[in-house]
């Protein structure tokens, strides 16, 4: 089941510092970030074997999970929450800020046979 996680941030008067360090429970195998976004709703999917931990550099999203059990949304609007989705979450993302910058660290490098695009019943 999804859930958030919050990334340790140290803040001073010269601002703001967030590290992804020894908090996220899988090897990190691939990077990518959207950004850009119209009102389009992406994702739509989930996986055989991903685990994904998605953070909102910039601006906000929201994303919404089905594990096949339960229904969450989650809105990601601060760079120190990360949220991390299990391969058998079924999740969209959407209602991105016009400035909205998700990054999602990956489990594995691309594999389209991984995907899974039928959303449970």
């Amino acid at each position: 089941m999804a859930q958030i996680i919050d990334l340790t941030t140290h803040t001073d008067k010269r601002g703001n510092l967030t590290v992804i360090e020894k908090i996220i429970p899988f090897d990190i195998k691939r990077i990518f970030y959207i950004y850009g976004v119209d009102n389009s709703v992406r994702g739509g999917h989930r996986h055989k074997t991903t685990v994904q931990a998605a953070i909102t550099i910039k601006g906000s999203c929201r994303i919404r999970n089905n594990n096949g059990l339960s229904e969450n949304q989650y809105i990601l609007d601060n760079p120190s929450k990360c949220l991390l989705l299990e391969p058998e979450d079924w999740h969209t993302m959407d209602q991105f800020s016009e400035d909205a910058i998700l990054m999602v660290l990956a489990s594995t490098e691309y594999d389209p046979e991984d995907y899974i695009f039928t959303p449970y019943p």
